[in-house]
C-alpha cells in the first residue's frame, strides 16, 4: 500500500498533466478559430476587390468584362457578401454581354472604303451574303450588296455576283424583305456591262432606311441559270456614320 503521500503526489500529476491537456486543446480551437476567421476576412476582402471590377465594368457598360468578372465571383467566393450583392444582376448581365458579342459579330460583317475614283471620292459599305448560292458560276458563292455615295455618280445600292449572271437586263422586279415582314417588289436592272456582274436597285433610298432598322435583309433575283435565288444578309451592324447623310 502506498504511502499517502505518493498518492497525493501522483493525483497531483494527473491533475497537471490533464489541466495541460486541457490548455492545449482550447489553445488549438483557439488557433483553429482564428485561422478560420482570417481566412474568412480574406475571402471577402478578395471578393469585395472583385465585386469592385465588377461594378466599375458595369458603369462602364463593358457588358462581357462585367460577366467574367461576375462570374468568377459567384465561382470563387460562393457565400460572401460580394457574391451575393452581384447574383441578382449576374444573369442580366450575361443576356447584355451576349448582345454585345453579338453586335460586335454583326458589325463585323461590314467593310467601309473610301477611295479616290472619277471626279470624286466614292465610298462604299459592303456586305456579303449569308450563305453561298449558286448563280450560275462554277460554283457556288456569296452575293455581295453595296451601298455607293459619288459626288458625280451620285448614290446606288447593287448586286454584284462572282459567277453566273443576273436575268435583268432591261429591268425586272426583285423582291425584297425585312427581318419577318412580308416581301415586296423593287425595281431593278442590270447595266450593259461587263467590268462587273452587277444589278442595281431603284429604290436605293427605301433600301437604306428599312435597312437602317432591321437586322435581316432577304433579296429575291432571277439568274440567267433559271428560276431565282435568295440572298440573306445580316445587316444589323450597319454603322450608318460611314454613309454621310444617307440617315
Amino acid at each position: 500500500m502506498q504511502p499517502v503521500h505518493s498518492r497525493l503526489a501522483l493525483s497531483a500529476l494527473i491533475c497537471g498533466a490533464v489541466l495541460l491537456a486541457t490548455t492545449a486543446c482550447t489553445d488549438r480551437e483557439a488557433q483553429r478559430q482564428a485561422q478560420a476567421a482570417a481566412e474568412a476576412q480574406a475571402r471577402e476582402q478578395a471578393a469585395t476587390k472583385l465585386q469592385g471590377e465588377y461594378d466599375a465594368a458595369v458603369a462602364a457598360n463593358n457588358w462581357e468584362l462585367a460577366r467574367i468578372h461576375g462570374t468568377a465571383l459567384l465561382a470563387q467566393y460562393p457565400g460572401t457578401e460580394a457574391a451575393a450583392a452581384v447574383e441578382p444582376a449576374l444573369a442580366d448581365v450575361t443576356a447584355r454581354a451576349d448582345a454585345a458579342r453579338e453586335q460586335r459579330r454583326l458589325a463585323a460583317l461590314w467593310n467601309y472604303a473610301r477611295v479616290a475614283a472619277g471626279k470624286g471620292e466614292q465610298r462604299t459599305a459592303a456586305i456579303f451574303s449569308k450563305e453561298p448560292l449558286d448563280t450560275g458560276g462554277s460554283a457556288p458563292a456569296t452575293v455581295q450588296l453595296v451601298i455607293r455615295d459619288h459626288p458625280e455618280w451620285k448614290r446606288s445600292a447593287y448586286l454584284v455576283l462572282e459567277g453566273g449572271d443576273f436575268d435583268c437586263y432591261g429591268g425586272c422586279k426583285v423582291k425584297v424583305a425585312f427581318d419577318d415582314a412580308a416581301a415586296k417588289p423593287m425595281s431593278a436592272w442590270r447595266p450593259k456591262t461587263d467590268e462587273a456582274i452587277a444589278m442595281f436597285i431603284e429604290d436605293y433610298r427605301g433600301l437604306w432606311k428599312q435597312m437602317r432598322k432591321a437586322q435581316v435583309l432577304e433579296i429575291e433575283f432571277p439568274v440567267k441559270a433559271g428560276g431565282t435565288r435568295t440572298a440573306v444578309f445580316e445587316v444589323g451592324g450597319l454603322d450608318g456614320s460611314q454613309m454621310p447623310g444617307w440617315d
